[in-house]
């Protein structure tokens, strides 16, 4: 039998976000987002009409979540500041005292429970004001968030030591401006490349506010890294067309954040179709300037790529990345069938050798890794538990191999599991769940810890499993 020790001070515990878990309520001072407008807008959008008020309600709920969280071994936990609770009306920049209570009642008690708070400034969130100048379009909203994040470190910097800028700024690129599922729902990837640069902008302009103010901490970025594998590594075609889709989606965010510099091959290539964003030289060098110290690394499924060989379809104005590859659906994959993804644990090995070997060994941590499953209550044993046997392999499977990179020298620090309580999915909902902890919406968001939670408890207590 293997023991798989890890390192002392590892980070174990788990990761959510503020829009998908704290809920709206009457008299919380909060403002609307992109996803409260898209909803009231649009609410057969979501699966079973479930919005973004219906969260797992830890506005309500946090002291309660963060006893669980304790009794589930977490030593760390990482959630997710909404700007339009924080700042309702950027326009002023008055905060919102209701959300100051709370999030300093939040942070207040994870430290009073041994559990250190990782703090993330944006999630997807965009306030409905900022939106409607254009979101990360506009260089204004980029200087409000800035703003935003100065009042966070102020506000709760002398207890949060762990800061990151984003989370998968990839995300709103894709799916606000390529594939339809964020708002705005746009069609062009010549805005999307905009918003990559500026989201490459504002984190930059935040790590240098943070190391401005000499807090006693550290800040950086949350990627999610999507190792990239041609269908042929002997075929030129397809290492090509790997290469590019890896440029597109990992190194043009890793690269600014660690390195100061985006990659030229993905420079070159936006250039030829015309995509070229609006910078300046100021701006590059702040880049350059204000790089990460610490890297979170999303990792949930791998890439397959194969070189172009089905006709262009898009009749639109806007190319898409597709037009230059295609998808390569490999015979014999694991599968996720209720996400669709495939499980390829090995991936998250490739990821943090490909850091240590291709990016200083920067200072990293596994900031998400988990699986959603629908009809979880099909596995609810005789005391209502849910037997989730599929995560804790799951989990265990991905942790061998994060085990083995430290074997071979990679800088990971700890590893979080996405998410704590099962929490509301952007327009999948609750479709998926992910969670150490089951949430019935039926009674008021009602916790029960899943047969992984208790686990995950005596995993982190042994730093390790055999």
């Amino acid at each position: 039998m293997m023991n798989y020790q890890f390192p002392k001070g590892f980070w174990w515990g788990s990761a959510a976000s503020g829009p998908q878990t704290e809920g709206v309520f009457d008299g919380d001072g909060k403002a609307q987002n992109i996803w409260d407008f898209w909803y009231e807008e649009k609410p057969e959008k979501f699966f079973n009409e479930v919005g973004p008020d219906k969260t797992s309600r830890f506005y309500k709920k946090y002291q309660e979540d963060i006893q669980l969280m304790k009794e589930t071994g977490h030593n760390s936990f990482r959630t997710s500041i909404q700007w339009s609770r924080l700042i309702p009306n950027p326009e002023t920049g008055a905060v919102n005292p209701k959300a100051v209570d709370f999030y300093n009642d939040v942070i207040d008690g994870l430290l009073a429970n041994g559990i250190e708070p990782f703090f993330n400034l944006y999630h997807f969130d965009m306030p409905m004001t900022m939106q409607e100048k254009g979101g990360w379009l506009n260089k204004e909203v980029v200087d409000q968030y800035v703003y935003y994040a100065k009042t966070c470190f102020e506000l709760f910097g002398d207890r949060v030591k762990k800061w990151f800028t984003h989370n998968e700024p990839i995300v709103p690129v894709e799916g606000g401006y390529l594939y339809g599922w964020h708002y705005p729902d746009e069609v062009n990837l010549k805005h999307g490349v905009q918003v990559a640069y500026h989201e490459a902008l504002a984190s930059a302009k935040a790590i240098e506010v943070y190391h401005g103010m000499h807090l006693d901490g550290e800040i950086g970025i949350v990627l999610n890294l999507t190792p990239t594998y041609p269908r042929n590594e002997q075929n030129e075609a397809d290492v090509k067309a790997a290469r590019l889709v890896d440029g597109l989606f990992n190194r043009s965010f890793l690269d600014p954040a660690v390195k100061g510099y985006f990659p030229a091959d993905i420079i070159n290539w936006v250039k030829e179709n015309d995509l070229m964003p609006i910078t300046t030289p100021e701006e590059l060098k702040i880049i350059a300037e204000n790089t990460v110290d610490l890297l979170g690394v999303n990792y949930y499924q791998p890439r397959r790529v194969k070189s172009k060989e089905t006709p262009i379809e898009n009749t639109g104005n806007s190319i898409l990345p597709e037009d230059f590859y295609d998808v390569y659906d490999m015979p014999g994959k694991k599968m996720n069938p209720y996400r669709g993804w495939e499980i390829y644990e090995k991936g998250i090995y490739d990821t943090l050798m490909n850091l240590k070997e291709n990016y200083g060994n920067v200072r990293c941590y596994i900031s998400e890794n988990g699986m959603g499953v629908e009809g979880e209550e099909r596995f609810v044993n005789e005391t209502g538990m849910i037997e989730d046997d599929y995560r804790i392999e799951f989990v265990t499977d991905h942790l061998k191999w994060v085990h083995q990179a430290i074997q071979e020298g990679s800088n990971v620090q700890g590893y979080h599991m996405w998410t704590c309580m099962d929490n509301w999915s952007w327009l999948n909902a609750y479709k998926n769940r992910y969670g150490f902890i089951a949430v019935d919406l039926e009674q008021e968001g009602k916790r029960t810890i899943k047969k992984s939670g208790y686990w995950f408890n005596e995993l982190t207590k042994n730093n390790g499993f055999d």
